[in-house]
């Protein structure tokens, strides 16, 4: 508690509170693994609440957060560390509906695209940014933006179009 009786950290809690969600589902997109989308919320949220004395002075906490997300996901990308243990393939299921076929085939394609390409779509076309705030938010210029866009989509529609009972052609 500050000497005015207003608790510094009220804001941080209210803004954690109400983007966590929002972050673990981009999270969850960039990675395509739900615990290590939560550790990258974690981080992100742990970043935010560092830098919050000089962020809750402006209204940059949401943008501020999308950019640390990224950079975490990109930087331990570089740095090619993972926890993750291949397995065999998953055993057969249930008959899961056409939507879920579908989802699923959009997360794996999504998935091989190289991690720079899939923060552009994901942030693109999940989010709805424009291409200058996804350019500030990678840190790349507006044409780099488009041209991973591009090749992004163009990858997608390659790795989709070559599955055929998923697009049931």
């Amino acid at each position: 508690m500050t000497d005015r009786g207003v608790d510094p950290t009220a804001g941080y809690r209210e803004f954690a509170s109400a983007r966590t969600t929002q972050l673990l589902r981009i999270a969850f997109l960039l990675c395509h693994d739900w615990h290590e989308a939560e550790d990258l919320v974690q981080t992100t949220l742990t970043k935010v609440y560092l830098a919050w004395g000089r962020l809750r002075r402006s209204s940059s906490a949401d943008s501020y957060a999308r950019k640390v997300l990224l950079n975490t996901f990109l930087s331990q990308r570089r740095l090619k560390r993972s926890g993750e243990l291949p397995t065999a393939e998953f055993p057969d299921l249930a008959a899961p509906h056409a939507d879920a076929e579908l989802r699923m085939a959009l997360l794996t394609a999504l998935r091989r695209l190289p991690p720079r390409t899939r923060a552009v779509v994901v942030l693109r076309y999940l989010e709805d940014h424009s291409i200058e705030s996804v350019s500030t938010l990678i840190g790349a210029t507006p044409a780099a933006v488009k041209s991973l866009n591009a090749r992004g989509l163009a990858q997608l529609r390659e790795l989709l179009g070559a599955d055929q009972d998923v697009l049931g052609s």
